[in-house]
C-alpha cells in the first residue's frame, strides 16, 4: 500500500478544503494517508512516505507562507530529490506566479512533480476540488 502524506498550510480554510480533496483522491486510489499542518511536518518524515502533496496558499507578494510552511519547506526541500510530489494552494490576487516559482524550485532539486502544481482563486470550485483529487490520485 502506498503511503502518502498531505502536509499544508491555510488561514482562510480555502487550501484546507484543497489538501481535504488531495487527501480523498488518494484514499480513493488505496492509498495510506496521513494529513499533516505545515508545523506538524519535518525532514525526518520525509522518509516514511512514497509520496507528499504540499499546499501554501499565496502570500503577500505572491510568496509561501513565511512563519510556518517556508522554514518547514525550506527544512525538508533537500529531502525531495526523486521523491513524488504534489504542490497545491489558493490565491486571492495576482497571476500565481508564487505556484511558477514553487514549481521550479521543486524541479531545480530534483524532485518528481506529478503536474504544474493546482491553483484555487480564493475558494476552492467543484473544477479545482476535481483537480485537486486527481493531484491525490496521481500520487498512488
Amino acid at each position: 500500500m502506498s503511503k502518502v502524506a498531505v502536509v499544508f498550510w491555510s488561514a482562510t480554510g480555502n487550501t484546507e478544503a484543497m489538501a481535504n480533496a488531495v487527501a480523498e483522491g488518494a484514499k480513493e486510489k488505496g492509498a495510506e494517508v496521513t494529513v499533516f499542518g505545515a508545523g506538524e511536518f519535518s525532514a525526518d518524515k520525509v522518509s516514511e512516505f512514497d509520496a507528499i502533496a504540499f499546499g501554501c496558499p499565496a502570500m503577500g507578494a505572491e510568496v509561501l507562507e513565511e512563519a510556518e510552511f517556508e522554514p518547514m519547506f525550506t527544512s525538508v526541500e533537500t529531502s525531495l530529490g526523486g521523491k513524488k510530489i504534489g504542490i497545491f494552494g489558493s490565491y486571492g490576487w495576482g497571476d500565481g506566479q508564487w505556484m511558477r516559482d514553487w514549481k521550479e524550485r521543486c524541479d531545480s532539486i530534483g524532485a518528481a512533480l506529478v503536474n504544474d502544481g493546482v491553483m484555487a482563486n480564493y475558494a476552492p470550485d467543484d473544477d479545482a476540488i476535481d483537480e485537486c483529487k486527481d493531484l491525490g490520485a496521481s500520487l498512488v
